[in-house]
């Protein structure tokens, strides 16, 4: 019978995929019961603990989260990045960076460590993990059936938030979170996979687990158009105690302990603080979802005043960014809907005394915080809005819900741009690109522009490498051995060694395992990759075989992508669309105008050098555009488009001012069209 799927996957046509996805949809849905059982197993051994030890109450909590941190830290260690923490920001790197890849064996140790840390009281939600879960199972599942890099995208992000939709049995909500959060685009091609694996994990972890109703709430509804005002100011709230998290996540990840303390005494540190914050309020500890549940189901005031609720979220705040940064295996999912929940059901207790219009109810003020709330986190409206549709089954406050998530979104992102995930990326040197609707070098592929350049064994030295770049006039090379490609080697990588010594070889200096792209890749995906890790090239590899190195594709390749896509678009708006200034780090797209009495007016192309990381691309005079030849003439009202670094950008403005000195800044020799070696 396996055989016989296998078999069926392996012809990689429509049907093949789809049913993949049915698949890949149950082997999430058993990995998320596998979790939500672990979770339980150890939550039971800790009430045992509770009943035999000599400690009372929550005080047991002291031994027990310090534990479950320890266990979870050490995991990571064990078994590599990615273990603690969170696991979305896991998931978006392996998909921008890895081409799809996440390591199988994160699948099996993301489960313990999350068992370990929600199982023994530590603050934070499983749905980060089961992201993580899901994204793992659909890389190696993926990887297996060997279908191509843009399917193993869609399997990957569709078992990213099949986790989502199988943790709340809201198949709707996790296909959301796949597109607006994984891939961060509506791409209708991931679509089918995405809808169907969601479905599919869901209805499996249901007949596994049940269906928990720890989320639902009676039918809440708008009571009075009126309370609408009431609505928007708690969507302002909600950015409040957003950022609180927000801020407090960033500090606790990047905050280090004194030289003289061991590594482990960080999640035991951690564990600590989180089991004393639960001594006072033991409603941040673990997942908090009863205390969530009862929220939820308030419709008249319960028996916390305001201004305990809002210390209860701030600390829930504090408690689980901590769990989450310190090396606790915990999503920030949950405890922002937490958040959510108990700063909305403050405000409207403190509101009651002075709405004097209509009756306050509490329960749905909570529902509408919880997702104003989860929206500021995770920059995810539509997923906040769905979600609380489907794990409340109520409808009925579809215009406050919609009201508070996009007043808390469009303020969010003026107080603090990035979400949790994309914060957390940066923090590690990842910028992810935004995705835009119209871009030229969509419609160019990697093996159209890639170079062929010679492969180094690692056994050369590295004087010898230094000879063949300087007489090839390169900056990096890839390093084969026996046929397959093993590393790439740079001339940072010489100069890290001490220059072209005799006595080091290419195999001590490369990097080995190397980011690569294939040659199906659209070039703004492979852009988008190398912006990301601000390298300068990588190998191109077969689909069906990634040690075997068919080019490189280098920063010179995006440029002639930029002329291959210019020859073949008739559209100006497209073209506009595409030199718009691109919001990357280290390179990007920008157009410098030719004013009266500049320097460059009159001048021909072989004439110029460009400073250091600029390259021109293409001149556009009056409604047409001219790429650029050695004797292409520079005039007044050129528009001249390049692509390079912003600190290149700003020599060059400032270069090209009319008052600049006329001579020698630019007479440079005849560097051709950038002077940029290639």
């Amino acid at each position: 019978m396996w055989l016989w799927i296998l078999d069926r996957l392996r012809s990689r046509g429509t049907a093949a995929f789809l049913f993949a996805s049915v698949v890949l949809g149950v082997l999430v849905g058993l990995g998320a019961a596998t979790l939500v059982v672990s979770i339980e197993a150890v939550r039971r051994g800790v009430e045992w603990f509770d009943r035999v030890s000599p400690i009372d109450g929550v005080w047991v909590f002291l031994i027990t989260v310090p534990i479950g941190m320890l266990v979870s830290w050490l995991l990571d260690r064990k078994f590599g990045p990615g273990v603690a923490g969170g696991g979305v920001t896991e998931v978006m790197m392996g998909l921008t960076v890895e081409s799809g890849y996440i390591p199988t064996r994160l699948t099996f140790s993301k489960i313990a460590a999350t068992a370990a840390t929600l199982g023994t009281g530590g603050s934070g939600g499983r749905e980060g993990p089961i992201v993580l879960i899901g994204g793992a199972i659909g890389s190696s599942f993926a990887r297996y059936t060997r279908f191509g890099q843009d399917q193993i995208r869609s399997l990957v992000a569709a078992g990213a938030g099949a986790g989502i939709g199988a943790s709340f049995n809201a198949p709707i909500a996790g296909m959301l979170f796949a597109m607006e959060v994984i891939l961060q685009q509506f791409a209708v091609r991931h679509l089918n996979a995405v809808v169907i694996v969601s479905v599919a994990a869901s209805v499996t972890a249901q007949q596994l687990v049940g269906d928990e109703p720890f989320l639902r709430a009676p039918p809440h509804r708008l009571e009075d158009p009126r309370q609408l005002l009431l609505f928007a100011l708690l969507g302002l709230l909600a950015v409040a105690f957003g950022y609180l998290f927000l801020r407090v996540l960033h500090y606790t990840e990047t905050s280090r302990l004194p030289p003289r303390f061991p590594a482990l005494a960080r999640p035991l540190l951690a564990g600590v603080v989180v089991a004393a914050i639960g001594l006072g309020y033991d409603q941040t500890l673990g997942t908090s979802q009863d205390f969530l549940a009862g929220l939820l189901r308030l419709e008249k005031p319960g028996d916390l005043v305001w201004w305990a609720l809002f210390v209860i979220a701030a600390a829930k705040a504090v408690s689980a960014a901590i769990t989450h940064a310190s090396g606790g295996s915990v999503g920030s999912f949950m405890p922002s809907m937490v958040v959510g929940g108990a700063m909305g059901a403050g405000f409207a207790q403190a509101v009651q005394p002075f709405w004097h219009l209509s009756e306050i109810n509490v329960g749905a003020f909570a529902v509408v915080g919880m997702a104003a709330t989860l929206a500021v986190v995770a920059r995810a409206p539509l997923t906040s809005i769905l979600l609380v549709f489907e794990i409340t089954n109520n409808y009925e406050l579809v215009l406050p819900l919609m009201l508070a998530a996009v007043a808390a979104t469009v303020l969010a992102d003026r107080v603090h741009p990035d979400n949790a995930y994309q914060m957390s990326l940066k923090d590690r040197g990842v910028h992810l690109p935004k995705s835009e609707d119209i871009d030229l070098l969509d419609t160019v592929l990697v093996e159209d522009v890639m170079s062929q350049v010679p492969a180094v064994p690692p056994s050369m030295t590295l004087a010898e490498l230094a000879k063949v770049l300087e007489e090839g006039h390169h900056h990096g090379l890839p390093v084969v051995d026996g046929g397959k490609l093993v590393g790439i080697v740079t001339l940072t990588d010489i100069e890290r060694f001490g220059g072209p010594r005799k006595d080091t070889t290419v195999g001590q200096a490369m990097t080995p395992k190397p980011i690569t792209v294939t040659p199906s890749m659209p070039v703004s995906s492979a852009l988008a990759r190398m912006a990301a890790l601000g390298i300068g090239r990588m190998p191109v590899v077969d689909e069906h075989d990634p040690n075997r190195l068919l080019g490189m594709f280098r920063r010179e390749s995006v440029v002639k992508a930029y002329h291959h896509a210019l020859g073949t678009t008739t559209g100006r708006e497209l073209y506009r669309e595409r030199v718009r200034l691109r919001r990357q780090p280290g390179t990007t797209f920008f157009e410098i105008p030719i004013l009266r009495n500049s320097p460059l007016a009159g001048r021909a192309v072989r004439d110029l050098r460009w400073p250091e990381g600029a390259t021109l691309v293409s001149v556009r005079r009056g409604s047409s555009v001219i790429i650029p030849h050695g004797s292409t003439m520079l005039h007044v009202g050129d528009v001249l488009t390049l692509f390079g670094t912003g600190e290149a950008r700003e020599q060059i403005a400032a270069l090209m001012e009319p008052t600049a000195d006329r001579t020698g800044e630019w007479f440079l020799g005849n560097e051709g069209t950038g002077g940029e070696r290639p």
